[in-house]
C-alpha cells in the first residue's frame, strides 16, 4: 500500500540523507526515475544489516534532528547485537494519538485513571516512549491521568494495585503479555479484587492468542475485552507503528476460532496473527513475499525497510469484502458490539512473530504460540506461569527432541508429576495446532519427542526478572 506521501518521503530522503543516497547509488537506482507506485515497488529493500549497521549515525539522521535533542533507545538484542535508534519528540506525539484513542474507548468512560507502566525503564523503547506518550495525551486532552512508571517489577506493581489503584476510577496496566499475566495471577493469589479497580490492559512487543486475552480478562474482571485491551505493534526501529482497535479485536474474535475462516482472511497460516490498524498518513506497510516492509518518517527515516516480521496488509474495503464472503456482516457486528463511535477506516496489518522466533522438530515448525496455549490449560495454570524457553536438541544417538524449560509459580516445588502434566498438555496443544505433529506423536517413540525441565520462579538462566522473555533459545 503506497501513496503519494511515501513517494514524497522517498525523494526527500534520497536528497537529504547521505547514507540512503549512497545506498541507492550502489543499487543503481536513479531517484528521478521513481515517479509512480509501480516504480516505488522496485526500489531495493533496506534492513538493519544492509543499511543501518554500515553507516554512521550522522549519515542516517535528518540534520535538523541531529542538531536537536534526541532520545536514544536500544533494540533488545534478541536477534543479535543491539542497535541504538535515535528518537525525536515526533515519535512520542504520534504514539500519543494512539494512546488518546485507547483512553477514549474505555468501557468505564472518562474518569480518574492510574497508569502503571510495567515495561523496562532503561535503554529499551517501551517504557520511556509509553511514559512520554501518556504524558502528551493527558496534557492535550486535559485528562485526569496519573502515571507510576514501575518498570519490570512485579512486587512493586502488585503493591500499587493494592494500595494506590483504589484511589482511581480505573487502572491501566501496561506491559509485555506474559508479565501482565504474572501480575494478574499474583494479584488474585493475594486476594486483590481486580474487578473493583476497573482494570484495563495495554500490551506490546509480542503476539498472543484470544485464549490468552480471555484468560487475563476473566481473571481480572474485565467484561469488555474489545474496549479495555489493546496490543501495540511497535519496534525500536521506528516506534509505535500500528495498534489493535476495537474493530480489529472484534474481527479477530469472530474468525479466529475457525481455522478455515481464518485462512480465508489471512491465507495459509498456522499461527494466530496480531491484527492491527494503522494511519497511512504516519506510516505505510507493504507485503513483500510474505514479509512486512515499512516506510515511515522519524529522526532516522526508513524507506522500504524490512523489519523482520512475517505478515500482510489488507485495505479496509478489502477486509469488509473478505468478511462478507464469509457471510459476516461486519457493519451488523459493529452495531451489536456497540463500537460504532470507535471505528476508523484505516487499513489493517496482520503480523506473526519473527521468522526466527520458532523451533523445528522433525522438520515441523513449532511456534511459541503452540506451547503457550498448552500452558494456559486450566489443569496446569496454577503451577506454571506460562513463561518458557524452547530449543531443538539431539540425544547421544542423534534422535531429535524439543526441550522446553518451564517456569514454576513462586512457591511451587518441581516434581516428576508436574513434568508429566506439563508434557501432557503441551503435547495435546501441539497435536491440535499442527496436524504434522499429531501424526508423528502417534509413533512408538513419541514419548521422547518432548523433554520438560522445570525451573524455579525468576531463575536467572531463563526467567530473569526485568528482561523480555526469549521464547526460543538460539544455539
Amino acid at each position: 500500500m503506497i501513496n503519494g506521501k511515501s513517494l514524497d518521503l522517498f525523494h526527500k530522503v534520497a536528497k537529504e540523507i547521505p547514507a540512503y543516497r549512497e545506498f541507492l547509488k550502489k543499487q543503481g537506482i536513479n531517484p528521478a526515475k521513481i515517479q509512480t507506485k509501480e516504480d516505488f515497488s522496485k526500489i531495493p529493500l533496506t534492513c538493519k544489516k544492509n543499511y543501518l549497521v554500515n553507516n554512521n549515525l550522522e549519515n542516517l539522521v535528518w540534520k535538523k534532528d541531529l542538531d536537536s535533542l534526541l532520545l536514544f533507545c536500544a533494540t533488545s538484542g534478541s536477534t543479535g547485537k543491539p542497535y541504538y535508534f535515535p528518537r525525536s519528540e515526533t515519535s512520542s506525539v504520534q504514539y500519543s494519538h494512539i494512546i488518546e484513542n485507547y483512553l477514549n474507548n474505555s468501557s468505564y468512560k472518562k474518569g480518574s485513571t492510574l497508569v502503571l507502566i510495567g515495561f523496562g525503564m532503561g535503554v529499551w523503547i517501551g517504557g520511556i516512549i509509553t511514559l512520554r506518550a501518556f504524558e502528551i495525551a493527558a496534557f492535550r486532552t486535559n485528562s485526569k491521568i496519573s502515571i507510576l512508571p514501575v518498570g519490570y517489577n512485579k512486587k512493586e506493581l502488585v503493591k500499587a494495585l493494592k494500595d494506590l489503584s483504589p484511589n482511581f476510577e480505573q487502572t491501566i496496566i501496561v506491559g509485555y503479555p506474559p508479565f501482565i499475566k504474572e501480575i494478574v495471577d499474583e494479584a488474585v493469589s493475594l486476594e486483590i479484587d481486580l474487578s473493583k479497580i476497573h482494570c484495563r490492559f495495554l500490551f506490546a512487543a509480542e503476539a498472543f492468542t484470544e485464549t490468552f486475552r480471555t484468560y487475563v480478562c476473566e481473571k481480572s474482571g474485565i467484561k469488555n475485552p474489545i474496549l479495555d485491551t489493546m496490543n501495540i505493534y511497535g519496534s525500536a526501529d521506528i516506534g509505535a507503528m500500528a495498534y489493535e482497535t476495537p474493530l480489529s479485536i472484534l474481527i479477530r474474535r469472530l474468525i479466529i476460532e475457525d481455522s478455515a475462516v481464518s485462512m480465508e482472511v489471512f491465507g495459509q497460516i498456522e499461527k494466530t496473527p496480531t491484527l492491527a490498524q494503522f494511519d497511512s498518513k504516519v506510516i505505510e506497510f507493504e507485503e513483500v513475499n510474505g514479509e512486512i516492509v515499512l516506510t515511515g518518517d522519524a529522526a532516522l527515516p526508513l524507506i522500504r525497510y524490512a523489519i523482520g516480521d512475517r505478515g500482510g496488509v489488507i485495505t479496509y474495503n478489502d477486509m469488509v469484502k473478505r468478511l462478507k464472503h464469509l457471510s459476516i456482516d461486519i457493519a451488523e457486528e459493529i452495531k451489536k458490539a456497540d463500537i460504532n463511535n470507535t471505528v476508523q477506516n484505516y487499513p489493517f496489518v496482520y503480523v506473526y512473530e519473527r521468522t526466527d522466533f520458532a523451533a523445528t522438530l522433525h522438520g515441523i515448525v513449532i511456534y511459541p504460540e503452540f506451547v503457550k496455549e498448552g500452558l494456559l490449560n486450566k489443569e496446569v495454570i496454577q503451577y506454571f506461569t506460562g513463561r518458557f524457553t524452547m530449543s531443538t536438541k539431539n540425544d547421544i544417538l542423534y534422535n531429535q527432541f524439543l526441550k522446553i524449560n518451564v517456569e514454576l509459580h513462586e512457591g511451587v516445588i518441581a516434581k516428576d508429576s508436574l513434568i508429566r502434566l506439563a508434557k501432557k498438555v503441551i503435547k495435546k496443544s501441539l497435536a491440535t495446532k499442527s496436524s504434522e505433529f499429531s501424526e508423528i506423536s502417534k509413533s512408538e517413540s513419541s514419548s521422547s519427542l518432548i523433554q520438560i525441565v522445570l525451573w524455579s520462579n525468576g531463575h536467572k538462566k531463563y526467567f530473569a526478572p526485568g528482561t523480555k522473555q526469549k521464547w526460543v533459545e538460539k544455539l
